[in-house]
């Protein structure tokens, strides 16, 4: 090869390796627009896109796990007023979610409504006992008419009952109903559950704006709730919390609705975590979700009982008496995050920010829920009173908890293999085509160009 077809071909080399360089950048947001178009069908809901395969299916198990409170010294405070002492004990597991979404029906506004059947079974092998286990318990009836009648009419009830307030009643009777002697009626923490509905429901489907995709529009027939006399706090907000619009941003907090908790609230993002090879956004409830209207004014509305809440300054509390008709006190478990009053209320708890605190492990692209842990406490409230004849050794107001519950659910493996294949992997392989060209074609650039140049300096020195 002489030295004129050696200057050409490093020529060539260098026009062709800048090319490569430059087909790899300009891939780069074509690739990135070609992911996020994809993205963007595949998590509409509609038939045949993954998000409404995903939505409608129930291969991934959900359980409830329950820890329910054994009091150690009910007659101590009968007799006494002192406090009562807690043993937990727990989990008690059961499988819910297990049958499908039914009345799912299209609109024409880019919305789906459908309704969501509840059912519970229990699951022996991942539970520390049986269903018939006994518990001493609060007796729900005696909180009950505490709390919503006059005490005089409350104590005529209970005496010619024979009530107290402790009772004994097995896991089963506790969570899902037994006939009380006092009121005649079937009373029990979840009654009813079992072949109920949650809903309707109705959410945007993102046809028209993927940012809106399974965002409730109404929840019960009904745009917002109507618990909290405010159109702030009535507000239905978000998702239902297992699924979000696509391409999170860490600095936006995700809103959800629970009819648990007859709210809508937010969580922020804490960290990225791995799920099983796959990196997910972690979100958090934060403590602000339930502090005190001192500390966060928009919880104000929140606060329905002065007495209950110490003229408002307890945190940690959320009183849904409104909501389900029976004066029934939510809170994260042992009380995470609730004011120095409730703690010192009881003796037993021990509350733990990784063991209690709700969870939501989002993967970021798509929005998907791919594990979560909701983790909440039901309290009810006794305290003292001159009226009702087995409270009058009682000395102060106690939020006692009854039992609190684990919601939990995570891909499974063949799901997460299934994710990494479809979306992650392919991802990969396009980012490192387009790595890959650049890096090729900016070699040969670099190669043929420094070529060239000792080429151009040899031709110049033999020619002096």
């Amino acid at each position: 090869m002489n030295c004129c077809d050696l200057k050409c071909g490093l020529i060539t080399g260098t026009v062709l390796g800048a090319l490569i360089a430059v087909l790899g950048g300009i891939l780069i947001p074509v690739g990135n627009t070609f992911i996020e178009n994809t993205v963007h069908t595949e998590t509409v809901l509609e038939n045949g896109t993954l998000a409404f395969d995903t939505w409608t299916s129930v291969d991934t198990p959900m359980y409830r796990q329950f820890w329910l409170f054994d009091v150690q010294n009910p007659d101590d405070v009968l007799s006494q007023g002192a406090k009562p002492v807690l043993l937990q004990k727990g989990p008690y597991t059961y499988r819910t979610r297990f049958i499908p979404k039914t009345n799912i029906t299209f609109n024409d506004n880019y919305t789906v409504s459908f309704v969501l059947p509840l059912g519970a079974i229990f699951e022996p092998s991942m539970s520390i006992g049986t269903e018939e286990d006994v518990f001493t318990s609060l007796n729900l009836a005696v909180a009950g008419v505490y709390s919503l009648l006059d005490h005089s009419l409350a104590n005529l009830f209970i005496q010619s009952s024979g009530s107290t307030l402790f009772q004994n009643r097995t896991v089963k009777e506790l969570l899902w109903g037994y006939k009380d002697p006092m009121l005649g009626s079937t009373l029990g923490v979840f009654y009813p559950y079992n072949d109920t509905i949650d809903g309707p429901y109705t959410v945007f489907t993102g046809k028209d704006d993927i940012n809106k995709v399974a965002t409730i529009e109404r929840w019960a027939g009904e745009p917002s709730l109507s618990y909290w006399n405010d159109t702030y706090c009535n507000k239905i907000n978000g998702t239902d919390g297992s699924s979000f619009h696509p391409f999170l941003n860490k600095k936006e907090p995700l809103y959800f609705f629970s009819s648990d908790i007859c709210r809508s609230i937010s969580a922020e993002y804490k960290g990225t975590v791995d799920l099983k090879g796959i990196d997910v956004y972690r979100y958090m409830l934060p403590p602000e979700a339930l502090a005190s209207p001192v500390e966060n004014p928009d919880n104000q509305c929140y606060c329905t009982d002065p007495v209950l809440t110490r003229n408002c300054t307890t945190a940690g509390l959320l009183d849904l008496t409104a909501c389900k008709g029976t004066p029934v006190l939510l809170s994260l478990p042992h009380f995470l995050y609730g004011s120095n009053d409730l703690h010192q209320g009881v003796i037993g708890l021990n509350p733990n920010f990784d063991e209690h605190s709700i969870v939501l492990d989002v993967e970021p692209i798509t929005g998907f829920t791919l594990r979560f842990a909701k983790r909440l406490q039901v309290n009810m409230l006794y305290g003292p009173s001159d009226s009702i004849v087995i409270l009058n050794k009682i000395k102060d107001y106690t939020v006692f908890p009854i039992l609190w519950l684990n919601e939990t659910a995570v891909l499974d493996d063949e799901t997460a293999d299934m994710f990494k294949k479809e979306l992650i992997s392919r991802m990969d392989l396009l980012e490192g085509f387009q790595i890959g060209l650049i890096v090729v074609g900016l070699v040969l650039f670099a190669s043929c160009l420094i070529g060239l140049w000792c080429v151009q300096n040899r031709a110049i020195a033999n020619f002096l």
